[in-house]
């Protein structure tokens, strides 16, 4: 508010000669309007004191609100509390903007409570009775700072209870999507239920909110049903409803329904953005459908929407996951050409992918032409070059990346000296090896359990099985808890050197030592190979129970150790078929089907034909007829063709 100087009466110019000097400046700033295009400075509260002095002229109540949104602004919030206080003595009139205000500065804040409080003071404190806006700021605080069950209880005293407020539709929005967050799906939809009865009518905001809940419990159909209703209802959907959907559908993998509601969108005159796109592109490249990723990417630029940097993160990563990271580096050209620069994530995902893949000779071209076109690479990219060096057996030239890594100030971290211990303990060079240990130590990077994984599982895999313990004793008097790869190399290196029993004591202290180094697959599978290289299969067997009830299920690794030790018994004519359909029985049994299907995998791959029983009762839990019919008509089909 600006006041012009002109217009305050004479007796109040002699007054304002009583102002001190640094009460005159800011009255100055109060009084005099700003040039235009310049916002004028805040409002001092040093100015409502010499209120009184100034005759007939009175500093008005919607001088203090602006005052009140200054402090709000900056997050002042006790001297917004100090001004409220002073209004309330010399009992100005609160309008409700006023807390208003103040609520959403509580908000920034994070102090929930204290909106809450001001809530409950504005009627009795300062004769403002609150409306249904002041409830949903407060709320809206409360939510946003995850005080789900407060704002449930809120809700209930005011709007329930007390029946102070009558809610509108922002009012059931807001709880409608505390209820989705805290899971309860059914109360939403009962309250979404209830609001035509209050007379409010359900927007695209709540539709969204509530579909979006039931697409995150797997309630797919009831959110689809919903689309068609708010449709009836006369509520248009917008691209955010569509995404909402196809979002859900994707993660379920039901891609053919996905594929309808974006001809639904277009049918409905609703433009996919990319948020659509991108979502549907993800869901093809998870279900491995890279080829049609691909064609809806076209697709979407032949609709005049521009792939972002998400959309070609999730294709090239896709392309890499499936062993095609050749393809991955041509839609990175693709994304140049159409002016889109590649960021450290799109980089490091398509150089490690041709690394991994054995194209060495790609990868480094790529980082070359990377390097030409000015890209400063980062910590992420030099440690997959180092990575992928020591991959290809070439640590002394991934040595040299870190020398100039270095130089170009990027400090190496624990990955970066795990991937080069590793690529010199895979060559054979455990000297320098463990000088890179060293050099990783003095610089501060072996606050990490994995480098002291590495190191033992290298020095294990080289015969150094003292130098091993040795480590594993330094571990252990540090005060670091070793995880499953350190107690799976040791227990391989004992069991390797004959010291079977020993390896067993190590994996019973596994079994104490905590959640974080729960023995796996690879450890069991290490001392059943050692128990049966010494013809203890009893012992063996026994372990494979323990494994079994510690919910951890056999590979392909555990049947052949197995079948292996049955076959070399002194004149045994089993071929371990019923030893491995004992597996089955039990693991289904216990509903662990996945696990029973591998067993049955591994049996047909050696020949050895389970019980038609036994296949029923797995085939029961795998698949329903429909896709079972399909299959079985798939098969005869192709020998037919053949």
């Amino acid at each position: 508010m600006h006041i012009n100087v002109t217009l305050i009466t004479s007796s109040v110019r002699k007054q304002l000669l009583l102002i001190s000097n640094a009460e005159f400046v800011q009255l100055r700033y109060f009084s005099v309007t700003a040039p235009s295009g310049i916002d004028p400075p805040p409002i001092h509260r040093h100015i409502f004191k010499s209120h009184n002095k100034l005759g007939s002229f009175t500093v008005g109540d919607s001088t203090f609100y602006s005052l009140i949104q200054n402090l709000a602004e900056t997050g002042d919030l006790s001297s917004l509390e100090a001004v409220f206080n002073q209004m309330k003595r010399e009992r100005r009139v609160f309008i409700e903007q006023n807390f208003i205000l103040c609520f959403k500065a509580y908000g920034k804040a994070k102090k929930a409570y204290k909106a809450l409080d001001l809530f409950d003071r504005m009627w009795v404190d300062y004769q403002c009775r609150p409306s249904v806006r002041s409830f949903n700021s407060v709320i809206n605080v409360v939510i946003h700072e995850g005080l789900f069950d407060k704002a449930l209880e809120f809700y209930s005293a005011v709007i329930i209870q007390d029946k102070q407020i009558s809610p509108n539709v922002l009012t059931y929005n807001l709880i409608i999507k505390v209820l989705c967050r805290l899971g309860l799906i059914d109360r939403a939809i009962e309250m979404f239920r209830e609001m035509p009865f209050r007379k409010c009518t359900p927007d695209v905001f709540t539709y969204c909110t509530l579909m979006d809940g039931l697409c995150k419990e797997d309630r797919i159909d009831e959110a689809v049903c919903l689309l068609d209703e708010m449709q009836v209802e006369g509520c248009f959907p917008s691209a955010v409803t569509f995404n909402v959907l196809i979002n859900g559908l994707c993660k379920k993998g039901d891609l053919a329904r996905a594929a309808k509601v974006l001809d639904n969108m277009f049918l409905k005159g609703c433009v996919p953005n990319e948020v659509t796109y991108n979502t549907l592109i993800h869901g093809l490249c998870l279900k491995g459908k890279l080829d049609k990723a691909v064609s809806l990417l076209d697709r979407m630029v032949r609709n005049k929407c521009v792939p972002n940097d998400v959309t070609y993160s999730t294709l090239i990563n896709g392309l890499v996951k499936k062993g095609r990271a050749v393809d991955g580096a041509s839609v990175l050209t693709s994304m140049e050409e159409r002016g889109r620069h590649p960021n450290q994530y799109i980089y490091s995902t398509l150089i490690s992918g041709l690394f991994r893949e054995g194209k060495p000779e790609v990868a480094l071209n790529m980082w070359k032409e990377m390097l030409r076109k000015g890209f400063k690479p980062n910590i992420v990219l030099y440690s997959t070059l180092i990575d992928g060096l020591c991959r290809e057996m070439k640590p002394d030239e991934a040595r040299d990346v870190l020398i100039e890594m270095e130089k170009m100030g990027c400090k190496p971290n624990a990955f970066v000296y795990s991937s080069l211990m590793k690529g010199y303990f895979n060559t054979g060079n455990t000297d320098k090896a463990l000088d890179v240990w060293k050099e990783a130590k003095t610089n501060d990077c072996m606050q990490n359990e994995i480098c002291y994984s590495v190191v033992i599982h290298g020095l294990c895999s080289n015969g150094k099985l003292k130098e091993a313990i040795t480590v594993w004793e330094n571990i252990l008097s540090e005060g670091y808890k070793p995880d499953v790869i350190a107690y799976s190399s040791l227990i391989h290196g004992l069991c390797n050197n004959g010291s079977v029993e020993e390896g067993l004591k190590l994996f019973n202290q596994m079994l104490y030592a905590g959640s974080g180094s729960e023995p796996d697959i690879v450890t069991y599978n290490i001392l059943f190979s050692g128990l049966c290289k010494n013809g203890s299969i009893s012992h063996a067997i026994d372990l494979l129970n323990c494994m079994l009830n510690h919910g951890c299920d056999p590979d392909l690794v555990t049947c052949n150790i197995f079948l292996k030790a049955i076959k070399e018994q002194v004149n045994s004519l089993q071929d371990g078929s019923e030893f491995l359909e004992e597996l089955v029985i039990r693991l289904h049994k216990q509903k662990r089907v996945v696990g029973a299907c591998k067993i049955i995998e591994v049996m047909l791959q050696k020949y050895l034909i389970p019980k038609a029983s036994t296949l029923e009762v797995v085939i029961q839990e795998v698949c329903n007829p429909k896709k079972i019919r399909a299959a079985v008509d798939r098969c005869w089909n192709n020998v037919y063709v053949q």
